[in-house]
Formats: C-alpha cells, sequence, structure tokens
C-alpha cells in the first residue's frame, strides 16, 4: 500500500510518500517538505502567532494535496515539539483539522525518542548490539539506548538546533559570550540525563540521526548523499570538535556555503554542533554512525507492525 507520513516538525513539514506493507522494507515515492521554522515563531507567551498559524494551515493543506496526487491510500499526521510546547496547542491542532480535515496526533518527547530508535534497529539490525541513539531535531534533543527494538531509556530534551539559535545566538557571527552561556546550558542539560545512560553500561554501537548530524558529518568529509543511503558515514568527536570554532566564526552565509549544509539550516548549524558536541563528549562518544531513518521511518514501521486488517491509523 502507499502511505504518506506527514510530519510537522519543528524546522520543517515533510510529507514521506511511501510503499511499504508488514514485513517489507518502506520504499520512499516522493518527498514533499516546506521550510516553517515553527521552533523560531513562537511569541514571547509561547504561542504560536497568527502568521505562523495560517502559514501552517497552508502548508498541510499543500502537503495533503501532494498526497493525494500521488495516490495514498492513508496518511499518518504527526506533530512534534514545536506544536507540542506551543501555549495554544489545542487551538492550532483544531484549526488544522477544521480547514484541512487532518488530525495530527502530537507526539510526546520520549515518544519521539523511542520511535528514532526502532528506525535505527531496524536499520541497522541485532548484529549493532546495544544501540546508543542521538537526535537532533529543531526543537529538541532526543536520546534512546537500548538491546531490544524497545530502548531501554528514552528522553527528550529541550536543546533542538532551532530552538537554542533563536533564544541563545541572536549575532551574526554570534557574540563569543553567547556562545559560552550556550555551550554551558547545553552542557548542563545533557549532564543531567547521563547517569540514567550511564548506567546501563557502555553502547556497542552510537548513531546520529537528523538532518544535523547528517550535515556535520558531511562538512567534516562523509560521503555526499548523491552516493547513496548504503555508504558509510561516520561522524567523530574530533573533527566536530575542530569544526565547532570555525562554525562559531562563520555568518550565516559563510555556513550556507558549506558542502551538504542547506541555506535554510545554516543559522542553526552552530547551535547543533555544540548539542552533538556536548552530547558526544558526556556520553564519552569517540564516532557515531549516521543512520538515513530517522522518526518518519519509524512512525511508519510501528504502525505496519499494528496493521492486522489492512487499517493504518496514529490514533
Amino acid at each position: 500500500m502507499r502511505l504518506g507520513v506527514l510530519d510537522v516538525g519543528s524546522n520543517t513539514v515533510h510529507l514521506l510518500v511511501v510503499d511499504a506493507h508488514p514485513g517489507a522494507r518502506p520504499l520512499p515515492a516522493h518527498s514533499h517538505k516546506a521550510e516553517l521554522r515553527l521552533a523560531e515563531l513562537l511569541d514571547m507567551d509561547g504561542a504560536i502567532g497568527p502568521d505562523g498559524v495560517d502559514r501552517l494551515v497552508s502548508t498541510v493543506a499543500d502537503a495533503l494535496r501532494a498526497a493525494e496526487d500521488k495516490g495514498c491510500e492513508d496518511v499518518l499526521a504527526f506533530a512534534t515539539s514545536a506544536v507540542r510546547e506551543a501555549s495554544n496547542a489545542d487551538q492550532v491542532l483544531a484549526r488544522v483539522q477544521d480547514e484541512t480535515g487532518i488530525a495530527l496526533a502530537v507526539l510526546s518527547g520520549e515518544e519521539e525518542a523511542r520511535l528514532t530508535f526502532l528506525a535505527a534497529r531496524r536499520w541497522f539490525g541485532w548484529s549493532a548490539g546495544k544501540l546508543l541513539v542521538l537526535d537532533i531535531g529543531g526543537g529538541s534533543l532526543e536520546v534512546g539506548y537500548g538491546m531490544d527494538e524497545e530502548p531501554d531509556a528514552a528522553v527528550s530534551l529541550p536543546l533542538g538546533a532551532g530552538r537554542l539559535t533563536a533564544s541563545w545566538l541572536p549575532g551574526d557571527p554570534p557574540a563569543a559570550t553567547d556562545i559560552r552561556m550556550l555551550r554551558r546550558h547545553v552542557r548542563a542539560g545533557i549532564a543531567r540525563t547521563v547517569g540514567e545512560f550511564t548506567r546501563l553500561g557502555p553502547p556497542d554501537h552510537v548513531v546520529g540521526t537528523s538532518k544535523t548530524f547528517k550535515q556535520l558529518a558531511r562538512i567534516a568529509g562523509a560521503a555526499r548523499s548523491a552516493e547513496g543511503l548504503y555508504v558509510q558515514r561516520v561522524l567523530t568527536r574530533k573533527a566536530l570538535e575542530e569544526w565547532v570554532p570555525k562554525l562559531a566564526a562563520m555568518t550565516v552565509e559563510q555556513r550556507g556555503h558549506l558542502p551538504g549544509v542547506a541555506e535554510g539550516r545554516a543559522p542553526q548549524l552552530l547551535a547543533g554542533a555544540l548539542v552533538a558536541e556536548g552530547a558526544m563528549d558526556l556520553f564519552g562518544v569517540e564516532e557515531l554512525e549516521i543512520c538515513p531513518w530517522a522518526l518518519r521511518e519509524g512512525v511508519i514501521l510501528r504502525r505496519l507492525d499494528h496493521l492486522p486488517t489492512g487499517q493504518v491509523a496514529l490514533g
């Protein structure tokens, strides 16, 4: 069957169309995305403003038309931290449903971590042993750890690249004092959770998912996306530590010219690098491998696992 997965994230609204059935690898058929950066559109009260809501409704409607055009039998629609944490989330969700007909399921941070972990487990398989999975989004950092398909520990921290950029790094390039304060904030937030994971023992394999990790790996020398999904891509802590001061000295425009860095993500790259560096350091990670699958694939896999009658729904 052909399914659409509509991910209303903190950075983008992304429709992924796949051909899938239980027991098989989902095959991507189409991708439709628009950058909204909702995490940066919250007002002083933590609400998504009228313009942001208008843009969200319009973008969701466009994505649903694309899903219909591509022949999707069903659409799994969900929202993550930007909508989840908005003070007017209920009103936003109601308006999206009223005007588009789609009910967005709001995933908790722990659900995000668990579904992303499932995707990484399926990608790397049982032979990878105990996995530590790190995922940096626009609004949050997710961490999952375990031997099975369900992680033994999973947390979500408000350390997304978009959120931190908007709140902590106003300059272009940002001031050294702002960078130091953000670095301290990031590391304090991560450090509060490290003990929950380290008591479970060292991982056999460490995985990074998300656009941030992919871009950091690319600028550090990993293969281009054009070389295919199955090329191994790694990011070392040593390379990341060398790149952080370089990114800190660059303007947004200069970061946008780096290999593999999308123009719309360039403003967030420094904050994302600080989170990645802090996580790798505090969890004692020298090297991680980039996983092509993440939250969207986890949502697909979970629903296919619970598909006794051919009905797919998030609810």
